[in-house]
């Protein structure tokens, strides 16, 4: 995918392409972060608004559980079980709680946040209301599957960093299906403009 994204690029020129955090006048790439000006200073306010995003939804679900855990052991040792029994049942009820409270904040609020600044960002940079669609759409999608593909692996941090990298490759993962389709419909459009031979 990623040869016929950049084949469809070459085709259709650079004012069809996708912006992909590009402006229409100069192209900017990963290294324009570090050219110690703006676009070092958008590369690194859009990183610090994400991370602090899944940051903020990680302590919350840790809270929530540790204070749920805390609870269901005083409770269950006033009720006069066991401390083997208190703490399995602590530990079933804090585990209960992280889930609700992760559902909460996790699968919806924060790569949908995350998203909706791409959305942003390509209309501001002067892409189309169609590739920021789409940019959105795919961000969403990975940074809800980094999430939870990251989490299951590694707890609340896999998701922070699963949610992280998987909203950035599924941006790049929507541009490059954004750049193949123009290049598809540029095809279609000068086949369609060739004149038939008799």
């Amino acid at each position: 995918m990623l040869i016929a994204a950049e084949k469809s690029r070459q085709l259709t020129g650079s004012l069809d392409s996708s912006t992909g955090g590009m402006t229409r006048k100069e192209r900017f790439t990963f290294l324009d972060c570090f050219d110690m000006r703006y676009g070092t200073l958008a590369c690194l306010l859009k990183e610090v608004i994400k991370f602090t995003l899944y940051y903020i939804r990680a302590v919350h679900v840790h809270k929530v559980k540790t204070s749920a855990t805390q609870k269901s052991l005083t409770d269950n040792l006033s009720k006069g079980k066991t401390l083997e029994e208190a703490i399995n049942s602590a530990r079933q009820a804090g585990n209960a709680s992280a889930r609700r409270a992760s559902l909460e904040v996790k699968h919806i609020i924060v790569p949908l946040m995350t998203s909706v600044w791409d959305l942003i960002e390509t209309l501001y940079v002067g892409g189309t209301p169609a590739e920021g669609t789409v940019r959105c759409i795919s961000g969403f999608i990975g940074a809800y599957g980094g999430g939870l593909i990251g989490e299951g692996d590694a707890g609340w941090l896999g998701f922070l960093l699963g949610s992280q990298m998987g909203g950035w490759v599924g941006g790049r993962i929507g541009l490059m299906a954004y750049d193949t389709w123009n290049g598809v419909l540029h095809l279609i459009q000068v086949l369609n403009s060739l004149p038939i031979a008799k």
